[in-house]
C-alpha cells in the first residue's frame, strides 16, 4: 500500500525539543512556505556546488523574502572535496559576511555538501542553524536525516565530525530528474539497505519495483523515499548518537568505506562501495551460518538490478581491506565490529567474527 500521494507529505524525527520535520514532495524548491519557517534569523547562507548551482540555486533564492540577507557559496563538486579545507572556506564566507549566531546555513546538494555544511554549522560560533535541501537520492534517503556531519581524512571516511541536527529536511523529488543514472544507482544502495536491516516487506517491494525506480517513476521514487526516511527517523529517534541500534544503518559500510579510502575518495561513489559492502556482509553472514545461499542470491540479485558493482576492486587485497577496516569508528577496544544479517530484514552488530573467516571471505570475494 502506498504511503504517499501527489501532495507533499511530512515525517518527523522525534528528538524532544529538537524535533524536526522531513517534507517530501514535488516542487518544494522556490516555495517560501517550505523553507522560511525554519530560518533562525535574517542571515541566510546557501552553500551548494558547481554541479547543483546552475540547476537549483536561483530557484531556492527566488523563494526567499527580499527582506532577508541571502548570500551564496558555490564549492567544487566531488567526494575528494569533503575536507577540513572546504569547511574552512564556509567559515571564511560566514565571517566575511559578518554572520552571527542567528544565521542559517542551507545545504543545497548531495551528501558531501550536506555533511560539510552541517559540520560547519555545528562549529561556527559553537553552533548555528542549518536546513538540509538534498538533491540526490542517496542524500534524500540517508545522509540528510539524522544529524551526522563531518569530513573525510586520508586514512578514513567521516573520521572528523559531529552530531548536529538540522532544523528541517526539504526533499524536492523533482530534483531527481537531473540525477545521472550512476548517482541514482548509488542512492538505491542505501534504499536497499533499509529493507535488508529492518523491513523484509520493503525489500520485497523494492525487488518488484526496481525497474520503475531506475526509470525515475515518480510514484515509486516517492514511496521509496518515504519508507526509507520513516525507517531512518525511527532509528535516529531511538539512538541519536549511535550507541546501539543506529549502528545497524551501517550495513555494508565498513567494507564500503575501506573501498572508498583505498581507491581514493570519489573513484567509487559511496553507494557503489556500500552496495559491494552489503554483498560482502551477506556472504560473511552465510559463512557464519545465518543466511543460506538462496538468501544471499536475493541480495546479489537486487544489488545487480540496481546497477551496482558486484565485485571488489581488482587492486585491493584482503590485507588492504583489513588495514582500513581496523580504523572503523564502530570498533570497540580493538575489536572489529561488523553489521551482519541474521535474516533478510534482521541485522545485528557482531564483534566476534573469527579472523580466519573474515580473511577467507576477503580473499575469496570476486574482484573486477
Amino acid at each position: 500500500m502506498s504511503h504517499v500521494s501527489d501532495a507533499p507529505v511530512t515525517l518527523s524525527v522525534e528528538l524532544g525539543e529538537r524535533r524536526y520535520p522531513i517534507h517530501i514532495g514535488p516542487a518544494l524548491l522556490g516555495d517560501p512556505g517550505w523553507l522560511e519557517p525554519y530560518l533562525a534569523g535574517r542571515q541566510v547562507m546557501i552553500v551548494t556546488n558547481e554541479t547543483v548551482a546552475p540547476l537549483y540555486l536561483e530557484r531556492v533564492k527566488q523563494g526567499l523574502s527580499s527582506e532577508l540577507d541571502v548570500r551564496e557559496l558555490v564549492l567544487p563538486d566531488g567526494e575528494h572535496t569533503k575536507t577540513l579545507e572546504s569547511v574552512a572556506t564556509i567559515w571564511d564566507a560566514l565571517l566575511a559576511a559578518g554572520f552571527n549566531r542567528r544565521c542559517t546555513l542551507v545545504a543545497l546538494g548531495g551528501g558531501v555538501i550536506g555533511d560539510m555544511v552541517g559540520f560547519a554549522a555545528a562549529c561556527y560560533q559553537r553552533g548555528v542553524a542549518f536546513v538540509q535541501v538534498p538533491t540526490t537520492l542517496l542524500s534524500q534517503v540517508d545522509s540528510s536525516v539524522g544529524g551526522k556531519t563531518g569530513v573525510n581524512h586520508p586514512r578514513g571516511k567521516n573520521m572528523i565530525g559531529a552530531f548536529w541536527q538540522p532544523r528541517a529536511v526539504l526533499i524536492d523529488t523533482q530534483t531527481l530528474a537531473t540525477l545521472p543514472p550512476r548517482e541514482l544507482s548509488a542512492g538505491l544502495a542505501e534504499v536497499i539497505k533499509y529493507g535488508l536491516i529492518r523491513d523484509a516487506d520493503f525489500l520485497a517491494w523494492l525487488e518488484a519495483q526496481m525497474t520503475e525506480l531506475r526509470n525515475l517513476d515518480d510514484a515509486a521514487l516517492r514511496e521509496a523515499i518515504y519508507r526509507s526516511c520513516a525507517l531512518k527517523a525511527a532509528v535516529v529517534a531511538e539512538d541519536e548518537t549511535e550507541q546501539g541500534v543506529r549502528a545497524l544503518l551501517n550495513l555494508g559500510h565498513t567494507f564500503g568505506h575501506a573501498i572508498e579510502a583505498h581507491q581514493g575518495y570519489g573513484a567509487w561513489l559511496h553507494g557503489e562501495a556500500v552496495g559491494t559492502g552489503m554483498l560482502m556482509a551477506a556472504e560473511l553472514s552465510r559463512r557464519l551460518g545465518w543466511l543460506d545461499e538462496v538468501q544471499v542470491a536475493r541480495v546479489r540479485a537486487i544489488v545487480d538490478a540496481a546497477g551496482l558493482p558486484r565485485a571488489a576492486p581488482a587492486n585491493m587485497s584482503a590485507a588492504d581491506f583489513l588495514e582500513v577496516m581496523r580504523l572503523d569508528k564502530k570498533n570497540v577496544d580493538s575489536r572489529l565490529r561488523l553489521i551482519l544479517l541474521r535474516a533478510l530484514g534482521d541485522a545485528c552488530v557482531h564483534d566476534e567474527t573469527p579472523a580466519d573467516e573474515l580473511t577467507a571471505l576477503l580473499e575469496a570475494f570476486p574482484r573486477a
